[in-house]
């Protein structure tokens, strides 16, 4: 059996639906999914079904397509909003509705009261799916009508939900650039899939659609010109400084850098990479010769998307090279098989241009000790830090880990530890897109929460090993800003300095 995906586009009539299905039938298919909200969009019916050969599901496409209902281009869609004067006599209307039907126009408004201000004019507006017809209608109007011109729009900006899904589809063309029907169309199914499993979470449609406009934009708005980071500087002894950069959407980047070589501990997302090498430049970090290695906590885009830019190798999991090469960040977790975090992965991917390791380095699966509840799986050493390398238990992403310097209290706590208070308000809100999309970042919540315990534990114990050296364990976490604990609290560590693109004209 063989799955296939389509879109329909059908009239909003009794049995138009059931014509559909007829044809499915008819070639002995089965329907595995189908979704139809009337509140999205009254016209599109998204299918998944299982066909026996590749002859049905030719059939199947060819008989949609031929009563005009096979969804395959998704090209830009025209509005068109008039005022058109009548004459006052029988089949005005009736003539003038030729000349809509002819161009194929969708009539989204019309506007007429013979008692009113105005008793010949009507309003109308249009949408139609052609738009270089847009011209040819107007003109044949023109010839024959009175006519005046309220709004016209051929990007698509002003049309309503009866074409919600060719316009959601052209926001997205805005945010990735261009794109191939065929590409977008297979997105707008898997995007259409999400949709339909929140609602049945009681999540409004409309919080989904724009939730994933808003996190596609955010991004490209806060890269380029629109970039900035928080940054703290911290010496750990003579020579040797910890940079912590926080990105716009989050997703930190730490460098290590020694007099023998720099260390890079995640990369953030993709889309900042030519931002983020103008800052090193700024910070006096651009020697890329001197990056030796980066060391990758997990998988997710805002922490390993940019490693394929830098030819040096990336160490990291064998969970977080699978979850890669699935493209699947519920991959090797119980909820594996779950829609929101597969479609999420491939979102936030095409978004924020993940742009994965190339030269990989795996973690051997050797158990070498624990530290508290977290195996400890391999050792490397930064100049004079000594750090283990602790295996995650899967409770935010399979295959995660933390990097942790007994020595010099250094803890890296991927997306299991973090200072959510010293979050921006933009951050924080970015934070929420992904939680709306998936419900939870973390795929398993309760292990997540064990591991939280965990590392806090571990914080606290080196706290009391490294205070005779007037030291602190300094808590690195993915996201927000270095920490110390103060009463089982994250507090902020040093000052934090703000960089945008404008300060590198002064330097």
């Amino acid at each position: 059996m063989k799955k296939l995906h389509f879109i329909a586009r059908m009239p909003n009539e009794p049995g138009a639906l059931h014509k559909a299905a007829e044809i499915i039938r008819k070639y002995n298919s089965n329907i595995s999914r189908i979704h139809y909200d009337h509140r999205i969009d009254p016209h599109t019916v998204f299918f998944e079904i299982t066909v026996d050969s590749d002859k049905a599901d030719k059939k199947i496409k060819e008989e949609l397509h031929k009563i005009g209902y096979l969804q395959e281009s998704l090209q830009p869609v025209g509005f068109l909003k008039f005022n058109i004067y009548l004459p006052n006599r029988p089949g005005a209307l009736f003539e003038f509705l030729n000349y809509t039907t002819s161009a194929r126009a969708n009539i989204a408004f019309l506007d007429f009261d013979e008692r009113g201000k105005h008793p010949d004019r009507l309003t109308v507006s249009l949408t139609i799916e052609n738009s270089e017809i847009i011209d040819k209608l107007l003109n044949d109007l023109k010839s024959r009508y009175r006519i005046e011109i309220l709004e016209y729009d051929t990007r698509g900006r002003h049309l309503d939900n009866t074409v919600f899904y060719i316009r959601f589809a052209q926001q997205l063309r805005e945010i990735i650039g261009t794109a191939e029907d065929a590409f977008l169309l297979k997105l707008l199914h898997d995007i259409n899939h999400i949709v339909q499993e929140l609602t049945n979470l009681k999540q409004e449609p409309k919080d989904v659609f724009e939730s994933i406009i808003l996190s596609g934009k955010t991004l490209k708005e806060t890269s380029g010109r629109g970039f900035y980071a928080d940054l703290q500087r911290i010496k750990i002894e003579a020579g040797i400084e910890l940079f912590c950069f926080q990105m716009p959407c989050g997703g930190n980047i730490f460098i290590l850098n020694t007099p023998e070589e720099m260390v890079m501990i995640d990369t953030g997302f993709g889309i900042y990479y030519p931002d983020v090498m103008r800052m090193f430049q700024h910070y006096g970090l651009g020697d890329l010769n001197r990056l030796s290695r980066i060391f990758i906590t997990h998988a997710d885009a805002d922490h390993a998307g940019a490693g394929g830019f830098y030819n040096i190798p990336s160490y990291m999991h064998q969970g977080t090279v699978e979850i890669i090469e699935k493209a699947n960040r519920a991959y090797g977790s119980r909820v594996e098989g779950y829609i929101l975090e597969e479609v999420y992965t491939k979102l936030i991917n095409l978004f924020s241009k993940f742009t994965p390791p190339k030269k990989i380095k795996v973690f051997p699966t050797q158990v070498l000790g624990l530290r508290n509840i977290f195996p400890i799986i391999y050792r490397f050493q930064v100049g004079p830090l000594k750090f283990e390398v602790l295996e995650s238990l899967g409770g935010h992403l399979y295959g995660q880990v933390f990097f942790f310097c007994p020595e010099y209290g250094l803890l890296f706590t991927g997306d299991s530890l973090m200072n959510f208070k010293s979050f921006t308000p933009e951050r924080k809100r970015f934070n929420t897109l992904a939680k709306i999309l998936m419900t939870s970042v973390n795929v398993d919540s309760e292990i997540a929460a064990k591991e939280r315990e965990a590392l806090l534990e571990i914080a606290a114990e080196t706290d009391a090993q490294l205070a005779s050296q007037g030291r602190r364990c300094l808590i690195c976490g993915g996201h927000g800003a270095i920490s110390v604990l103060k009463e089982k609290e994250l507090e902020i560590y040093g000052e934090i300095e703000h960089y945008t693109p404008e300060l590198l004209s002064s330097f």
